[in-house]
């Protein structure tokens, strides 16, 4: 089975971004897959307002070297943590295939919104890591993860506040039967090949799914078994009832389709995906 062979890592100055590319690097190990680790670097004319009548020349030019210095000391941040990264991993970095059967690592820098760059870098990507937003507090992580999910066609891993201590050696698949369930669940057959699965069966309403026991069978032809957990709940107590389960299972991943219940607001977590992205303290693996 082929695994991944390109991860995007975004990459701030942040604990999100440590966590990131923690992510990003274990999996990399493990899939023998190059890493491309990414850092926006902002444009400082984006960040000056609409200049009004009391706005002098010097004024504008002044905010725009704050701008600029505030840009590349960011970027030295993160170029650091990129640099503490790949001697404790001992990582070979390169920009190029070699065929080499082990982990490769560069580092990329784009100028622009966080958001955008991520929409259009992430399309040549096989997973995006990103760092998990913490709430309202981090609007930059909230939009580039909606950008990451919603503009890529790719799957997304949101790593959690805390690099965890190992990423894909348990699995819990949270499982509803949607196509948004069974797109994640394809994105992940790299890690599923690996792992200790779990599928975690949600009840839906309204026209069925596929079971859980569908799923379990399609798993069983590509040499995977999973145990399947039968969760008893409903509307807004299956977020947490996901993450309990999950946790029972002693899962280090969770696997997920995003926005089934919200394909309209594409700006606003829908309930159970956003209960899960606020509290989850594991890796969740994304797709839409």
């Amino acid at each position: 089975m082929n695994g991944w062979k390109i991860l995007l890592a975004v990459v701030g100055d942040n604990d999100g971004g440590r966590a990131a590319l923690d992510c990003a690097l274990q999996i990399g190990r493990d899939q023998a897959a190059h890493v491309r680790v990414l850092h926006a670097r902002n444009d400082p004319s984006l960040a000056i307002p609409m200049v009004g009548e009391g706005m002098s020349g010097a004024m504008v030019e002044e905010m725009m070297a704050v701008a600029e210095k505030e840009a590349k000391e960011r970027e030295a941040r993160a170029k650091a943590l990129f640099e503490e990264y790949g001697e404790r991993f001992r990582i070979r970095r390169q920009q190029a295939p070699s065929g080499a059967k082990e982990i490769t690592a560069e580092w990329t820098v784009a100028v622009g919104n966080e958001e955008d760059v991520v929409a259009r870098l992430g399309r040549v990507a096989d997973l995006i890591v990103v760092g998990r937003a913490e709430g309202e507090d981090d609007p930059t992580a909230a939009a580039t993860l909606n950008a990451a999910l919603l503009e890529t066609g790719r799957p997304v891993l949101v790593a959690p506040a805390k690099p965890p201590a190992s990423v894909g050696r348990k699995i819990a698949i949270a499982w509803n039967g949607s196509a948004e369930s069974a797109r994640a669940v394809g994105a992940a057959m790299p890690l599923l090949a690996r792992a200790q699965v779990t599928i975690l069966s949600v009840a839906e309403e309204g026209p069925a799914g596929l079971a859980a026991a569908d799923l379990a069978a399609h798993l069983a032809w590509h040499g995977i078994a999973a145990e399947v957990r039968n969760l008893d709940a409903s509307g807004d107590s299956v977020g947490a009832a996901l993450l309990a389960a999950t946790a029972k299972a002693e899962a280090d991943c969770l696997v997920m389709g995003a926005y089934t219940h919200s394909r309209w607001r594409q700006l606003i977590w829908g309930g159970v995906t956003r209960h899960v992205l606020e509290h989850a303290s594991i890796p969740v693996l994304l797709a839409h």
